[in-house]
């Protein structure tokens, strides 16, 4: 049976909510409503010890405004918007400009990661609830959207992303929680080992807006079709790494399955033995390795976190599709339903040897 706890507190900008889902195991993961994000999920490691692998922040109220969307549901529109413009249906929309004052960036500044979502306890899940009106941050639409999620017997965190508007828009919800599977105030993430079942990723500018361009991985240092640590090629001569100051791309999966879950991620860290696999419905993952970590709020543990302590596997739908008409459309038309799923999946430690762990 699963415990679910609840804590609320007053703020100005709404009444902020905290939703504890425990199972039998004791395993369990801790869900707030501000971006209907995840503050913590405590998973067994290979001694067995409960082990917090998610970066947080120690007062609620920093979830508000933060710079990395610390695991948080970024909307309307995740990633970026080259230009902070997009047209549709023959008309163009002026969207806010937040990433350096010319693209858009995970829905604006007041974007739904830094809205309070209204949250609830709906039978095994918890469910939170968003109403975007027309012409917020620039978008069309009024749109209704839900983050449900499940904390499951066998270690699985399941997200469903749904959405309805009343007029044509565009959409692209994710979940950006950093993971340290070594714990969250334990350091960089650069020896943990990654595998990605895609053999394609999106080239980006130098403002790493996506140009159009799909790429085969084999022979750069975006290959991570067989396991190798992050760390690895992190520093290699390569444009996409220095712009970013690490890994901050979008791969492309290889499943073909429509409207069904697949695995697009495995993670692993060798030190504690926990492995982390992502599944989703969605076609691309982007990989945000924490490049720009320092400077924020404090943390759990007490501290600011560094650059690199967490690594954000962020399953979406294509960056800038909106201006890309070679890309699969992310429009959501009136009276159509937006839906889509995202797990993270602990399998039990004794399962963990099917990893390979380079030298």
């Amino acid at each position: 049976m699963k415990i679910i706890q609840t804590l609320s507190q007053k703020h100005p900008s709404g009444e902020l909510q905290l939703f504890k889902i425990t199972n039998r195991s004791g395993a369990n993961v801790t869900l707030c409503n501000i971006g209907a994000g995840v503050v913590s999920i405590e998973v067994p490691d290979i001694s067995g010890k409960l082990t917090d692998v998610v970066l947080g922040y120690k007062h609620i109220e920093d979830y508000f405004g933060d710079g990395p969307c610390m695991g948080k549901t970024p909307g309307r529109f995740a990633n970026r918007i080259g230009n902070a413009r997009f047209t549709l249906n023959g008309v163009e929309y002026k969207l806010n400009a937040n990433a350096g004052g010319v693209h858009h960036l995970h829905g604006g500044a007041n974007g739904f990661a830094n809205k309070c979502w209204q949250g609830r306890i709906d039978g095994d899940r918890v469910l939170f609830s968003l109403t975007s009106l027309d012409g917020d941050e620039g978008y069309p639409g009024t749109l209704t959207a839900t983050v449900a999620y499940s904390w499951k017997e066998n270690n699985e965190l399941l997200i469903e992303l749904a959405a309805e508007s009343d007029a044509d828009t565009i959409i692209n919800l994710t979940n950006h929680t950093y993971f340290n599977l070594n714990g969250e105030n334990s350091g960089s993430i650069l020896d943990h080992i990654l595998l990605l079942y895609a053999t394609h990723w999106l080239p980006a500018t130098e403002e790493l807006i996506t140009t159009g361009e799909i790429a085969p991985v084999n022979n750069t240092p975006m290959d991570f079709t067989e396991p190798k640590r992050i760390g690895q090629d992190i520093n290699a001569d390569f444009a996409p790494l220095k712009n970013g100051k690490g890994y901050d791309s979008c791969w492309i999966t290889d499943s073909a399955s429509i409207g069904r879950q697949t695995t697009i991620a495995v993670l692993h860290s060798p030190l504690s033995g926990i492995t982390l696999e992502v599944g989703t419905t969605l076609k691309a993952l982007q990989v945000y390795t924490g490049n720009w970590l320092s400077g924020s709020p404090e943390s759990k543990s007490g501290r600011s976190y560094n650059d690199y302590d967490g690594v954000a596997l962020e399953c979406q739908q294509w960056p800038d599709a909106p201006n890309k008409p070679n890309f699969p459309s992310s429009v959501l038309f009136k009276g159509k339903r937006y839906e889509h799923s995202i797990s993270f999946f602990f399998p039990s430690i004794l399962k963990n040897n099917y990893i390979t762990h380079p030298v």
